[in-house]
């Protein structure tokens, strides 16, 4: 295998690349990307760079580093096809390039629903840098903020404004907060946290139109019951869709993302795919998809295991995620997924945990402020009850007695 290319340049592609090199690979490496610049952290968007709006600080790797490694980045070139016979992409400027094995890192984009008005001035989406960088220029001037959705980079944007003095609403479709991700307890426990705050949350409450002033910039939502909400900057922050039309295009299988099997690759054994564009085998046998920047860094460290030290492997790392609302940290190990008992554990010196099992087994653990127990829970996902109950549900004891 001489030459790989990766079309994405996030921080999966970035991370595949790194670990290609890592792992011994001494072929060509060209990654390709439609967004400009060097590749960057996303996470600090809604969070560390609306405080400081250090750019460079979001950096993964200075310019020097691709130089050093002999890695081609080729940043703002947009890849509008893949032709697998001749194992070639082909990209926007009509130029080809050669693949020996094609790693897919396109990552996801705002899932925007369908109401009018979201294309008025004022109203923002919070997925790249320059879409943090247009909301933190505006945000000098906003007064009211509406948040259309209640997930964690909505959430993370209402504690950021609310620090700012900024008055924030956040409308959520669901029952509850951040629903596909938390416990019914933790969703809970967070919606006081934000009132708490000073943030208008309103549940099961629906998006029907942005409104707009004479002179056309968004000045409130309506909302489905008819009631009118009024604000200055409205943000869409509705979910993400994979951005699977290039594999699909090329006659990849997508379902909710692109189809790999437990070694993250494709139906074509010269392609793979990472991030939060790849489907693979969940805990229940049916494909998941995780929109967390560390799958996707470990998902690039397992292909570029797999690649240059023929490692069969199956991909197993434990999923964890986390987000930082104001002073709250949240942490979460493992996947809900199924979760067929909740146990809710006070704890003497931070707020309560949240284990989730399934069959019998930890699941899942959520934390807040409490990045002793979440490190356990990362080691102890899929042990059996008896032994957390064994140690009285504390996860550091059971860690110590598993090693023991």
């Amino acid at each position: 295998m001489d030459r790989i290319v990766i079309v994405g340049t996030g921080q999966g592609g970035f991370q595949a690349a790194a670990s290609l090199r890592q792992e011994g690979f001494e072929g060509q490496i060209l990654m390709l990307g439609d967004e400009p610049g060097l590749p960057y952290q996303r996470p600090p968007l809604s969070k560390a760079y609306m405080a400081d709006g250090d750019g460079d600080r979001l950096l993964l790797k200075p310019a020097a580093f691709y130089d050093r490694a002999a890695i081609t980045l080729r940043a703002g070139l947009q890849v509008t096809a893949i032709d697998r016979g001749a194992r070639e992409v082909i990209c926007a400027d009509g130029s080809r390039q050669p693949y020996d094995h094609l790693v897919i890192a396109t990552g996801a984009r705002t899932l925007r629903p369908p109401i009018p008005g979201l294309d008025a001035p004022g109203v923002h989406e919070l997925r790249t840098l320059a879409d943090a960088q247009a909301i933190r220029a505006a945000l000098v001037e906003t007064r009211h903020a509406i948040v259309i959705g209640g997930g964690f980079i909505g959430l993370e944007f209402a504690a950021m404004a609310r620090a700012a003095g900024v008055a924030v609403t956040v409308i959520e479709a669901a029952p509850r907060l951040m629903a596909r991700a938390l416990s019914q307890p933790m969703s809970a426990r967070f919606l006081e946290l934000h009132r708490a705050m000073g943030t208008e949350v309103l549940l099961d409450a629906k998006a029907a139109r942005v409104l707009a002033d004479g002179a056309g910039r968004a000045s409130g939502v309506e909302l489905a019951d008819g009631r009118r909400l009024a604000g200055d900057l409205v943000l869409v922050a509705t979910g993400v869709r994979p951005n699977v039309e290039l594999a699909q295009d090329a006659g990849l299988a997508c379902a909710n993302g692109i189809l790999v099997d437990a070694g993250l690759a494709t139906g074509d054994p010269a392609i793979s795919a990472l991030g939060d564009v790849a489907a693979f085998p969940g805990p229940l046998g049916e494909p998941i998809r995780l929109e967390s920047v560390q799958a996707a860094v470990d998902h690039a460290r397992h292909i570029a295991r797999r690649l240059v030290k023929q490692d069969a492997a199956p991909y197993a790392a434990v999923p964890w995620f986390w987000s930082d609302q104001r002073k709250h940290k949240l942490q979460i190990a493992g996947l809900l997924i199924g979760a067929d008992e909740v146990i809710t554990l006070p704890q003497p010196d931070a707020e309560p945990a949240v284990l989730l099992l399934r069959q019998g087994r930890l699941a899942a653990v959520e934390t807040i402020n409490a990045p002793g127990i979440h490190m356990a829970a990362r080691r102890l996902i899929g042990t059996p009850k008896e032994v957390l109950a064994n140690a009285g549900y504390d996860l550091r004891q059971a860690m110590k007695a598993s090693a023991a």
